[in-house]
């Protein structure tokens, strides 16, 4: 499966990449899968994306939780809670 990533804020920064598409395993299946996923990259993607840190999470522009599901085509976002504007 296909989707797109979008890094917002602080992620972005620290990834120095705004977006990614990406072909996901068979086993990734939700957001917290991907994120997951995204982790075992190691180095700033663990250190931007890691557990520990409180990171909001959107599938195809609506705020979601780990367990949302994935689909092909889809859009995950990442972003600190709390952005500028």
């Amino acid at each position: 499966m296909h989707i797109e990533l979008r890094f917002f804020a602080s992620v972005r920064e620290a990834l120095g990449l705004a977006s990614e598409r990406i072909e996901l395993p068979a086993h990734v299946t939700t957001v917290g899968a991907v994120r997951a996923h995204l982790i075992a990259r190691g180095g700033a993607w663990e250190t931007a994306l890691g557990e520990e840190r409180a990171l909001r999470m959107a599938f195809n522009h609506v705020m979601c939780g780990p367990e949302t599901e994935v689909s092909e085509g889809g859009e995950v976002a990442f972003f600190p809670p709390v952005t500028g504007g």
